[in-house]
């Protein structure tokens, strides 16, 4: 596999053992250090050993993203293994109300928002030091050094500006990414969902101002906006709907994929894969942005 992420070191908060566990493998075959953080520590150690059992490098840390302290104790972890760090990939979740909102709770959206919003301000305005420092220029010099911790180069650019642009070869300046994970339920108003579009709405906005604060330093932002994933727990869910209903889980699945221009439901690759684009040097002018991964089920 092509290492797209080579000395890189990416961190995943709310790596759970569905799409953080594929994204912590599939960044580690890329050649990164991969920096798998959850609540449930157990959790997050398998999933490291497993990276480290591919032969790939990984720390495990738990984490409660709702707590400042703890997001906090996070960083200090990870600067105690590197200086910089070059990707955020911010997933955590916790199962949402699915009740109308005229039954819900306030409590049970402020939670919600608490996670999936707040969460994510606390983490990238705790690693914003060290996504800086990851979007320095390489020039050779060692990491710690002016150069690598966000000093302005020889030429007087800035890093991360037009200007630093390599003008022989048209390469991009350096950059560092946060990818943070919404969901394709920003496209629609069924009622279930609606404390659940609250909390990934709010996600991508809180996107697109991180973007224009942290862009002049480097820091591209984007959202990443899955539907259906399917993996063991949809599957599960499959199970208990065609248990419940009548019929197989291959019903369920064709019923649910009628919606999908492509028919079909994506798997945790297909939203692991453009994780990774927005990660890479690849996406290095890509930022603000969402990217809805669902078959075809919005066009937006």
């Amino acid at each position: 596999m092509t290492e797209n992420l080579s000395n890189k070191t990416i961190v995943i908060v709310g790596a759970g053992p569905g799409f953080g566990r594929t994204l912590a493998l599939q960044a580690a075959a890329q050649g990164a250090t991969v920096v798998v953080a959850a609540r449930t520590e157990s959790r997050v150690v398998e999933i490291a050993e497993e990276v480290r059992a591919a032969g790939g490098s990984a720390i495990a840390a738990a984490v409660d993203a709702t707590d400042p302290e703890s997001v906090r104790a996070l960083r200090e972890t990870v600067e105690g293994h590197t200086d910089a760090v070059h990707g955020l990939v911010y997933s955590a979740f916790a199962v949402p109300s699915m009740k109308p909102l005229a039954q819900t709770d306030h409590e049970q959206i402020s939670r919600g928002i608490d996670l999936s919003v707040l969460g994510a301000l606390r983490t990238t305005q705790e690693f914003t030091a060290l996504l800086e420092a990851g979007a320095a220029p390489a020039t050779g010099t060692a990491a710690g050094s002016p150069a690598a911790t966000g000093a302005a180069p020889a030429t007087g650019t800035a890093a991360g500006s037009p200007a630093a642009a390599d003008s022989a070869t048209g390469a991009a300046p350096a950059s560092a990414s946060v990818v943070m994970m919404a969901s394709a339920v920003i496209h629609h108003s069924r009622e279930r969902y609606a404390g659940y579009k609250i909390a990934k709405t709010a996600l991508v906005a809180l996107g697109h101002s991180l973007a224009t604060e942290l862009g002049p330093r480097g820091i591209r932002v984007n959202t990443v906006a899955p539907g259906y994933i399917y993996g063991e727990t949809l599957k599960a869910y499959f199970e208990h709907l065609a248990t419940k209903y009548g019929g197989t889980v291959d019903d369920v699945y064709a019923h649910t994929a009628e919606k999908m221009d492509l028919r079909r439901l994506p798997t945790e690759r297909e939203i692991v894969d453009p994780v990774l684009f927005l990660l890479s040097d690849a996406a290095s002018a890509v930022t603000g942005q969402t990217l809805t991964v669902d078959c075809g089920e919005f066009h937006t």
